[in-house]
């Protein structure tokens, strides 16, 4: 007897059989500023550890779309790793025990706003992701790099600062894509486009992604 397949299962932590260095991030997480779609995987535990600097007073959110693929020791720096600039001294009294100084008005601090990352990024091993970023769907971002800027959807940027480096498809191909929405479908019919999302092919792909659309 043929054995059934399993249905992907987003709220199982670990998704490979045997494997626990690989888990699912959204069943970790209990953060209410840590927002993470179905699906996004991290090559490692404890993803919770690996966002930095992530203070409940400044309220600021990390957003992580679905099916991203982010690299052992990858960290998103928060925003409350940012110093007061437009003092005289960076040094933050206010946080640390014994010294007289008020929480300053959050108007008064170099806040980036919220760090979000779309849908079927790939994040490589020890990238650094500094506040207020934000990376398009479909973008690569290659090993080590330190993203201190927007990222276009379906672009690769790598290094230190990163740096884009080339678009992963021409227009037309990115904006079928960018309509598709495919991460934003039932698993059902996921499973039926794997074949599409898999397909080097890239003309085939744009002449099936155009059925699609119609």
């Amino acid at each position: 007897m043929k054995e059934e397949r399993k249905k992907p299962n987003p709220n199982k932590i670990f998704p490979m059989p045997n494997i626990k260095t690989v888990t699912y991030v959204k069943p970790t997480i209990k953060s209410k500023n840590i927002i993470v779609g179905d699906f996004t995987y991290f090559a490692d535990t404890n993803f919770k550890k690996h966002v930095t600097h992530h203070y409940e007073f400044i309220g600021d959110k990390l957003i992580i779309g679905k099916f991203c693929q982010i690299g052992k020791g990858v960290e998103f720096i928060m925003n409350g790793a940012n110093h007061q600039m437009n003092a005289v001294s960076t040094f933050p009294f206010y946080m640390l025990e014994g010294w007289k100084q008020k929480v300053p008005s959050l108007s008064k601090m170099p806040l980036k706003g919220d760090t979000v990352i779309g849908n079927d990024v790939w994040i490589g091993q020890k990238v650094t992701i500094l506040p207020g970023v934000k990376i398009g769907d479909g973008a690569i971002i290659g090993a080590n790099s330190v993203v201190g800027s927007d990222v276009k959807p379906y672009t690769i940027v790598v290094g230190n600062p990163a740096k884009f480096i080339k678009k992963r498809f021409d227009n037309q191909l990115i904006n079928l894509l960018l309509k598709l929405k495919w991460w934003d479908k039932p698993v059902e019919e996921i499973n039926k486009l794997i074949p599409v999302l898999t397909d080097s092919d890239l003309k085939k792909v744009k002449k099936v992604i155009k059925m699609i659309l119609e």
